[in-house]
């Protein structure tokens, strides 16, 4: 499928999940959550410009290298492909299924197929990978600040066990690449493997390609690994600052600590149940979980949800918006520009 093509069929698929999402929730509740929360929504939502900032440059820095001065794209455009691309991974079904395909797409112009695949798929892992350290950060904070039982304690192990143990698979990841491995496993999956062993055979140049380069990421340029890695974990210790702001806004008085264990909580929850698109009754679910294993009342956690929800179809708006330019370069500079 071409970039037009993708673009106009995820247009469509928003549009149609905007319409479904604000038709659920209906024009006057959302505007009688926005009243209740105030000021308080300018920073819960300004706080997400921040946040994409902090991934753009995380991104960004991925994809420059001095050698490729194709490479050096401006922070507009990356931040630009950063928004739409959650954008649109907020409207599919799984998890990072729509948003990188459409971020190679925009970039293989430029950076050529390799590059561009490479690099979306290596920030992809970055991205998750220090969603993994925040689990286990928050973990630890849990463990320290919150009074526990014996088997809560036990579940908080066996939590810490399972994200180290995913931290050592990334790290695996990025010592050996992913493509290669990734079809070799779809080949032995029914229905699909061959597929993926026609795919993989005809494509193995650029799999190989793609797995070098994500492997150079790590071993040859860790300086861009390490503040890659930094700038997506302060992303996600500043995402607790929405529940922060929310729950200040209905007057429950809540810490910056707390608002951290809630944010981590709800979005483990959110995490192993990804298969709903939007994360529609599973983020609201791992709120009230969250706020009761701090010691605060359950039921502000639907209205903390609901403000979130909301604060995603205002960013899925411009997102979506953002979708419909276009990419060029610019001959002169080699840079990446944005027009209509």
């Amino acid at each position: 499928m071409n970039s037009k093509a993708y673009k106009a069929l995820f247009l469509a698929i928003g549009i149609i999940s905007l319409g479904y999402m604000v038709y659920g929730t209906g024009l006057a509740e959302i505007w009688s959550d926005i009243q209740r929360t105030g000021i308080w929504f300018v920073p819960v939502v300004g706080s997400w410009l921040l946040i994409y900032i902090l991934n753009a440059f995380a991104f960004r820095s991925i994809i420059r290298e001095p050698n490729l001065p194709e490479s050096d794209l401006s922070l507009w455009s990356v931040l630009r492909l950063t928004i739409s691309g959650y954008a649109i991974n907020y409207i599919t079904p799984f998890v990072a299924l729509g948003g990188e395909p459409y971020r190679i797409l925009e970039l293989k112009p430029v950076l050529g197929i390799q590059k561009a695949t490479s690099s979306v798929l290596s920030y992809s892992l970055m991205h998750m990978f220090s969603h993994v350290l925040f689990w286990l950060a928050s973990i630890i904070l849990i463990v320290a600040v919150v009074p526990l039982s014996n088997s809560m304690l036990t579940g908080c192990g066996m939590l810490l066990i399972a994200g180290l143990g995913l931290g050592y698979w990334f790290i695996n990841v990025y010592k050996k690449g992913f493509t290669v491995s990734t079809f070799r496993l779809l080949e032995k999956v029914p229905f699909v493997k061959n597929k993926a062993r026609e795919f993989a055979a005809r494509n193995a140049e650029t799999l190989y390609e793609v797995d070098e380069q994500i492997r150079i990421l790590y071993a040859e340029r860790q300086d861009v690994f390490y503040k890659s890695l930094f700038f997506e974990f302060v992303a996600r210790v500043i995402g607790c600052l929405e529940i922060y702001f929310t729950a200040h806004a209905i007057g429950l008085e809540m810490s910056l600590s707390q608002s951290l264990i809630v944010s981590s909580g709800s979005s483990l929850f959110a995490n192993l149940i990804f298969f709903f698109p939007m994360q529609l009754g599973t983020r609201e679910g791992g709120l009230v979980l969250a706020l009761k294993s701090v010691g605060l009342a359950a039921t502000p956690g639907i209205f903390i949800g609901v403000v979130m929800r909301i604060r995603e179809i205002v960013w899925i708006m411009i997102g979506l918006a953002l979708v419909s330019r276009k990419v060029e370069k610019k001959k002169e500079k080699g840079l990446l520009a944005v027009s209509d």
